[in-house]
């Protein structure tokens, strides 16, 4: 039997009970006939997003100081270095193992939930 993968956010946790109770299939029965795209997968992931089960770490001294320039204001351009630097940050914060990455919008979408962590402080 195939284990159910566990529920990262409130979006995850709608998208389970509408299926449950058959309510996914009306609305994907529906989106079929007119052509319209219901948005469930985008507003999943804005609420899984705004509202993730997975409750963060404390940020260290040394993680706030490095992290307290961004606040201001992002840099167009970051180094490796400091790039390296704010990914250890995000996986230790956020237990996960995201990879270094290139990606410009990825990386500020990092820096952001970091930024808004910080910002709770």
């Amino acid at each position: 039997m195939a284990r159910r993968k566990k529920d990262t956010g409130l979006g995850d946790t709608i998208e389970r009970v509408t299926k449950a109770t058959g309510i996914k299939k009306v609305v994907d029965k529906i989106a079929d006939l007119t052509g319209v795209d219901c948005g469930c997968e985008e507003r999943k992931e804005k609420l899984n997003k705004l509202f993730p089960y997975n409750k963060p770490e404390c940020l260290t001294e040394n993680e706030l100081e490095i992290l307290q320039p961004f606040k201001k204001r992002i840099p167009t351009t970051i180094s490796p270095v400091e790039q390296y630097k704010l990914n250890e940050i995000y996986n230790r914060v956020f237990k996960t193992k995201e990879e270094f990455t290139t990606c410009g919008s990825c990386l500020r979408d990092r820096i952001n939930k970091l930024i808004y962590l910080l910002d709770a402080y």
